[in-house]
Protein backbone atom coordinates (compact mmCIF):
# COMPACT_ATOMS: atom_id res chain seq x y z
CA UNK A 1 0.00 0.00 0.00
CA UNK A 2 2.86 2.38 0.78
CA UNK A 3 4.27 1.70 -2.71
CA UNK A 4 0.94 2.68 -4.30
CA UNK A 5 0.70 5.78 -2.14
CA UNK A 6 4.14 6.90 -3.29
CA UNK A 7 3.12 6.42 -6.92
CA UNK A 8 -0.11 8.34 -6.30
CA UNK A 9 1.80 11.22 -4.70
CA UNK A 10 4.24 11.58 -7.60
CA UNK A 11 1.46 11.29 -10.18
CA UNK A 12 -0.47 14.02 -8.38
CA UNK A 13 2.67 16.19 -8.45
CA UNK A 14 2.80 15.87 -12.25
CA UNK A 15 -0.94 16.50 -12.57
CA UNK A 16 -0.74 19.70 -10.50
CA UNK A 17 2.25 20.85 -12.52
CA UNK A 18 0.34 20.20 -15.76
CA UNK A 19 -2.76 22.01 -14.48
CA UNK A 20 -0.56 25.02 -13.75
CA UNK A 21 1.39 25.07 -17.04
CA UNK A 22 -0.86 23.10 -19.46
CA UNK A 23 2.25 22.52 -21.57
CA UNK A 24 2.08 18.80 -22.28
CA UNK A 25 -1.65 18.33 -22.90
CA UNK A 26 -1.86 21.42 -25.09
CA UNK A 27 1.15 20.40 -27.19
CA UNK A 28 0.05 16.80 -27.81
CA UNK A 29 -3.56 17.83 -28.45
CA UNK A 30 -2.60 20.49 -30.99
CA UNK A 31 -0.21 18.08 -32.71
CA UNK A 32 -2.82 15.31 -32.91
CA UNK A 33 -5.51 17.66 -34.23
CA UNK A 34 -3.12 19.18 -36.76
CA UNK A 35 -2.15 15.72 -38.04
CA UNK A 36 -5.82 14.73 -38.32
CA UNK A 37 -6.74 17.88 -40.24
CA UNK A 38 -3.82 17.42 -42.67
CA UNK A 39 -4.88 13.84 -43.41
CA UNK A 40 -8.47 15.02 -43.80
CA UNK A 41 -7.40 17.37 -46.58
CA UNK A 42 -5.16 14.71 -48.12
CA UNK A 43 -7.92 12.09 -48.49
CA UNK A 44 -11.46 12.36 -49.79
CA UNK A 45 -13.72 11.32 -46.88
CA UNK A 46 -16.08 9.57 -49.30
CA UNK A 47 -13.39 7.39 -50.89
CA UNK A 48 -12.76 3.72 -50.11
CA UNK A 49 -9.13 4.61 -49.42
CA UNK A 50 -10.11 6.28 -46.14
CA UNK A 51 -11.69 3.04 -44.91
CA UNK A 52 -8.40 1.23 -45.45
CA UNK A 53 -6.05 3.87 -44.04
CA UNK A 54 -8.18 5.22 -41.18
CA UNK A 55 -6.60 2.96 -38.51
CA UNK A 56 -3.14 4.02 -39.67
CA UNK A 57 -4.12 7.69 -39.61
CA UNK A 58 -5.39 7.29 -36.06
CA UNK A 59 -2.17 5.72 -34.76
CA UNK A 60 0.11 8.05 -36.71
CA UNK A 61 -1.61 10.97 -34.97
CA UNK A 62 -1.30 9.25 -31.58
CA UNK A 63 2.35 8.29 -32.09
CA UNK A 64 3.66 11.65 -33.22
CA UNK A 65 1.63 13.51 -30.62
CA UNK A 66 2.98 11.08 -28.01
CA UNK A 67 6.56 11.75 -29.09
CA UNK A 68 5.93 15.46 -28.62
CA UNK A 69 4.71 14.84 -25.07
CA UNK A 70 7.45 12.38 -24.16
CA UNK A 71 10.11 14.86 -25.24
CA UNK A 72 8.74 17.24 -22.61
CA UNK A 73 8.19 14.54 -20.00
CA UNK A 74 11.43 14.95 -18.07
CA UNK A 75 12.13 18.61 -18.92
CA UNK A 76 10.37 19.75 -15.74
CA UNK A 77 12.39 17.26 -13.70
CA UNK A 78 15.66 18.70 -15.05
CA UNK A 79 14.77 22.16 -13.77
CA UNK A 80 16.68 22.85 -10.55
CA UNK A 81 17.75 19.17 -10.52
CA UNK A 82 14.30 17.98 -9.41
CA UNK A 83 15.07 14.45 -10.60
CA UNK A 84 18.13 14.38 -8.36
CA UNK A 85 15.94 15.44 -5.47
CA UNK A 86 13.50 12.62 -6.21
CA UNK A 87 16.29 10.05 -6.28
CA UNK A 88 17.49 11.26 -2.87
CA UNK A 89 14.05 10.64 -1.37
CA UNK A 90 13.38 7.38 0.43
CA UNK A 91 11.41 5.91 -2.46
CA UNK A 92 12.17 3.03 -4.77
CA UNK A 93 13.50 4.24 -8.13
CA UNK A 94 10.83 2.12 -9.81
CA UNK A 95 8.19 4.32 -8.18
CA UNK A 96 9.51 7.31 -10.13
CA UNK A 97 9.24 5.39 -13.40
CA UNK A 98 5.73 4.04 -12.74
CA UNK A 99 4.47 7.43 -11.58
CA UNK A 100 5.86 9.25 -14.61
CA UNK A 101 4.48 6.56 -16.93
CA UNK A 102 1.04 6.77 -15.32
CA UNK A 103 0.99 10.56 -15.60
CA UNK A 104 2.05 10.48 -19.26
CA UNK A 105 -0.54 7.77 -19.95
CA UNK A 106 -3.26 9.92 -18.37
CA UNK A 107 -2.34 12.94 -20.49
CA UNK A 108 -2.39 10.80 -23.64
CA UNK A 109 -5.83 9.44 -22.78
CA UNK A 110 -7.20 12.97 -22.40
CA UNK A 111 -5.88 13.78 -25.88
CA UNK A 112 -7.35 10.58 -27.36
CA UNK A 113 -10.79 11.13 -25.79
CA UNK A 114 -10.94 14.50 -27.57
CA UNK A 115 -9.28 13.45 -30.83
CA UNK A 116 -10.98 10.12 -31.64
CA UNK A 117 -14.56 11.48 -31.91
CA UNK A 118 -13.28 14.36 -34.07
CA UNK A 119 -11.57 11.86 -36.38
CA UNK A 120 -14.84 9.98 -36.91
CA UNK A 121 -16.64 13.25 -37.60
CA UNK A 122 -14.04 14.71 -39.99
CA UNK A 123 -13.69 11.49 -42.00
CA UNK A 124 -17.41 10.69 -41.79
CA UNK A 125 -16.46 7.21 -40.60
CA UNK A 126 -19.00 4.82 -39.05
CA UNK A 127 -17.83 2.32 -36.45
CA UNK A 128 -19.11 -1.17 -37.26
CA UNK A 129 -17.50 -3.04 -34.36
CA UNK A 130 -17.62 -2.77 -30.59
CA UNK A 131 -16.73 0.62 -29.07
CA UNK A 132 -15.53 -1.19 -25.93
CA UNK A 133 -13.08 -3.32 -27.92
CA UNK A 134 -11.85 -0.22 -29.73
CA UNK A 135 -11.31 1.46 -26.37
CA UNK A 136 -9.43 -1.59 -25.10
CA UNK A 137 -7.13 -1.61 -28.13
CA UNK A 138 -6.43 2.10 -27.70
CA UNK A 139 -5.71 1.65 -23.98
CA UNK A 140 -3.33 -1.28 -24.52
CA UNK A 141 -1.56 0.32 -27.48
CA UNK A 142 -1.16 3.63 -25.67
CA UNK A 143 0.19 1.99 -22.52
CA UNK A 144 2.79 0.02 -24.50
CA UNK A 145 3.87 3.16 -26.33
CA UNK A 146 4.04 5.31 -23.19
CA UNK A 147 5.69 2.72 -20.92
CA UNK A 148 8.64 2.22 -23.27
CA UNK A 149 8.66 5.85 -24.38
CA UNK A 150 8.90 7.15 -20.81
CA UNK A 151 11.93 4.96 -20.11
CA UNK A 152 13.68 6.00 -23.32
CA UNK A 153 12.78 9.64 -22.66
CA UNK A 154 14.66 9.41 -19.35
CA UNK A 155 17.54 7.72 -21.17
CA UNK A 156 17.75 10.50 -23.79
CA UNK A 157 17.14 13.31 -21.29
CA UNK A 158 20.77 14.27 -20.73
CA UNK A 159 21.85 14.09 -24.37
CA UNK A 160 22.39 17.23 -26.41
CA UNK A 161 19.75 16.41 -29.06
CA UNK A 162 17.20 14.46 -27.01
CA UNK A 163 14.30 15.62 -29.23
CA UNK A 164 15.96 13.94 -32.23
CA UNK A 165 17.35 10.92 -30.39
CA UNK A 166 14.09 9.82 -28.75
CA UNK A 167 12.10 9.01 -31.93
CA UNK A 168 15.17 7.36 -33.46
CA UNK A 169 15.49 4.86 -30.62
CA UNK A 170 11.77 4.54 -29.80
CA UNK A 171 10.10 3.83 -33.13
CA UNK A 172 12.18 0.76 -34.12
CA UNK A 173 11.42 -0.82 -30.72
CA UNK A 174 7.74 0.10 -30.62
CA UNK A 175 6.92 -1.25 -34.11
CA UNK A 176 5.31 -4.51 -32.81
CA UNK A 177 2.93 -2.54 -30.59
CA UNK A 178 1.98 -0.16 -33.39
CA UNK A 179 1.42 -3.01 -35.86
CA UNK A 180 -0.79 -4.88 -33.39
CA UNK A 181 -2.70 -1.70 -32.52
CA UNK A 182 -3.30 -0.75 -36.17
CA UNK A 183 -4.35 -4.27 -37.17
CA UNK A 184 -6.64 -4.68 -34.17
CA UNK A 185 -8.17 -1.25 -34.73
CA UNK A 186 -8.79 -2.02 -38.40
CA UNK A 187 -10.60 -5.28 -37.60
CA UNK A 188 -12.82 -3.60 -35.00
CA UNK A 189 -13.67 -0.63 -37.24
CA UNK A 190 -14.87 -2.93 -40.02
CA UNK A 191 -16.74 -5.29 -37.70
CA UNK A 192 -14.37 -8.19 -38.37
CA UNK A 193 -13.82 -11.54 -36.69
CA UNK A 194 -13.62 -11.37 -32.89
CA UNK A 195 -11.01 -14.15 -32.78
CA UNK A 196 -8.63 -12.10 -34.89
CA UNK A 197 -9.07 -9.14 -32.54
CA UNK A 198 -8.36 -11.41 -29.57
CA UNK A 199 -5.04 -12.49 -31.11
CA UNK A 200 -3.90 -8.88 -31.52
CA UNK A 201 -5.04 -8.08 -27.98
CA UNK A 202 -2.90 -10.95 -26.67
CA UNK A 203 0.10 -9.58 -28.55
CA UNK A 204 -0.50 -6.10 -27.11
CA UNK A 205 -0.83 -7.52 -23.59
CA UNK A 206 2.43 -9.45 -23.96
CA UNK A 207 4.38 -6.41 -25.14
CA UNK A 208 2.76 -4.20 -22.50
CA UNK A 209 4.00 -6.56 -19.79
CA UNK A 210 7.51 -6.67 -21.30
CA UNK A 211 7.70 -2.91 -21.91
CA UNK A 212 6.59 -2.24 -18.32
CA UNK A 213 8.57 -4.86 -16.41
CA UNK A 214 11.94 -4.41 -18.14
CA UNK A 215 12.08 -0.57 -17.83
CA UNK A 216 10.88 -0.83 -14.22
CA UNK A 217 13.75 -3.21 -13.43
CA UNK A 218 16.34 -1.14 -15.31
CA UNK A 219 15.26 2.35 -14.22
CA UNK A 220 17.42 2.29 -11.13
CA UNK A 221 20.52 1.62 -13.26
CA UNK A 222 19.47 4.26 -15.81
CA UNK A 223 19.47 6.98 -13.15
CA UNK A 224 23.01 6.04 -12.16
CA UNK A 225 24.32 6.59 -15.70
Amino acid sequence: MNYLNQIKTLVWKDVLSEIKTKEMISSILVFALLTTVIFNFAFDPDSDTVKRVFPGIMWVAFSFAGITGLNRSFLTEKTNDCLTGLTLCTVDRGVIYLAKTTANFSFMLIMEVITVPLMFILFDYKLKGSPLLLGLIILLGTWGFISLGTFLSALAMNTRNSEILLPIILFPLIVPVLIAAVQGTGIILTGGNGLEVANWIKILLAFDVIFTAVPWLLFDYLLEV
